[in-house]
């Protein structure tokens, strides 16, 4: 591999040569294509439906950086799918035939809707981590963050009272945890509950095939929706707060069952969420954490596209006003974010373009030599974080309800 001369941000190290694979694309591919079996946690979990060679390029590149960092420390990274033969289809590893596992709309293959691969992703989620622990990822997540440490210290170690790994949204005092991120042992108290949860939703008046309407379930009595300020613009109408609030709701009704979990007393099933939550949730705010290219720019996908495809200035070039935001932000991510997730879905409908959706429509924009992008994903590659960053310290909250889960109160 390539390893251009890029600027060492302060607070990072290079990782040694021995502990990243760095064999071709190809060879890294085989790899990943052919996991070994499952043999203990250490499993980084990512779902495609479609397979591993039918994904966008610069998701692939994703891939591929947590196999280079990662699989030498004894990680094994796997892509599943619902189309290809053995090793990697989720049947393989989860019963897709099992009531209590997946909702009849997956067995079936008719889960609708305009974001059913989405959704689809969302259902393999917690059945793998319950099955068989490690880390569910999304595809457009880049990890940053030294990931085998961070598990050595919370999850994977005994003596660690940490047992659930994720970013959270609205700070110490919010139960947002996000889904493109999770983190457990296998048969995690917390994320049981949340599969239940889940399920129940699923089955809902008869059997849903798409999450529409899922925020209006009596299960989630008492629970905030999520959104409230977005509007969208479309050619032909204008959708206001309240009506996006719902469409988000619906679109992360994984997350609002989480939240409804960390937020439920149910004394006859002996569950105190707001109590585990503050002793045994490892949560990383999620916007320094992981959406930090966002905030600076903005949420201006096309700005932060221009700067990160913006070259690094030439030696005796002065940096411009662009080039030093650019590196700034370049340095900001590698030095304070755990990872870094490329928006997509229905988020575009609120912000039409984003660095992910840029990057998929300008193949291979995202990786060009001496660019502030490419400088972006070496450092993922071949550098790590001296520290950890921060737990959000959470204290025992009120609950959202209090009864059992899976009955209205």
């Amino acid at each position: 591999m390539d390893s251009p001369n890029y600027p060492l941000p302060s607070g990072l190290h290079p990782i040694p040569p021995h502990l990243l694979d760095l064999r071709p694309d190809s060879e890294v591919d085989h790899d990943l294509l052919h996991p070994k079996p499952v043999s203990d946690e250490k499993n980084v979990w990512f779902f495609w439906h479609s397979g591993y060679t039918q994904m966008h390029p610069y998701t692939q590149r994703n891939i591929r950086a947590w196999h280079r960092r990662f699989s030498k420390q004894g990680w094994t990274i796997r892509v599943l799918d619902r189309l290809s033969p053995y090793p990697l289809n989720v049947a393989n590893f989860l019963d897709i035939s099992d009531p209590d596992t997946f909702p009849r709309a997956f067995v079936d293959g008719t889960i609708g809707g305009d974001y059913a691969p989405q959704h689809t992703s969302d259902l393999v989620r917690w059945p793998l981590l319950l099955k068989y622990g490690g880390v569910y990822a999304d595809v457009g997540l880049m990890q940053i963050g030294d990931l085998d440490r961070m598990w050595r210290e919370t999850v994977g170690n005994p003596a660690s009272p940490f047992e659930v790994l994720s970013y959270n949204m609205g700070g110490v005092e919010g139960r947002g945890l996000t889904n493109y991120f999770l983190a457990c042992l296998p048969n995690n108290p917390l994320f049981e509950r949340c599969h239940k949860l889940f399920q129940a939703l699923w089955a809902e008046d008869g059997g849903k095939t798409s999450t529409d309407g899922m925020h209006s379930s009596p299960l989630l009595k008492g629970l905030p929706m999520m959104g409230g300020s977005f509007t969208i613009e479309e050619e032909d109408k204008k959708i206001g707060p309240e009506e996006v609030s719902k469409m988000l709701t619906d679109y992360i009704i994984q997350g609002q069952a989480m939240t409804m979990v960390m937020g439920l007393v149910d004394d006859e099933d002996g569950w105190n969420g707001p109590k585990y939550v503050a002793e045994h949730v490892y949560a990383i705010d999620y916007m320094v954490g992981s959406q930090l290219i966002n905030e600076i720019t903005g949420w201006d996908g096309r700005k932060a596209f221009d700067l990160m495809s913006l070259s690094l200035p030439k030696e005796g070039e002065t940096e411009s006003a662009e080039q030093k935001q650019a590196r700034e932000i370049v340095e900001a991510c590698l030095g304070k974010s755990f990872g870094f997730k490329l928006a997509h879905g229905l988020i575009l409908r609120v912000f039409k373009e984003t660095l992910g959706s840029l990057w998929r429509k300008h193949e291979g924009s995202d990786d060009i030599p001496g660019t502030y992008a490419h400088w972006f994903r070496h450092g993922t590659t071949y550098w790590n974080q001296d520290g950890l960053p921060p737990r959000l310290e959470f204290e025992v909250i009120e609950p959202f309800k209090s009864g059992p889960l899976l009955r209205e109160v």
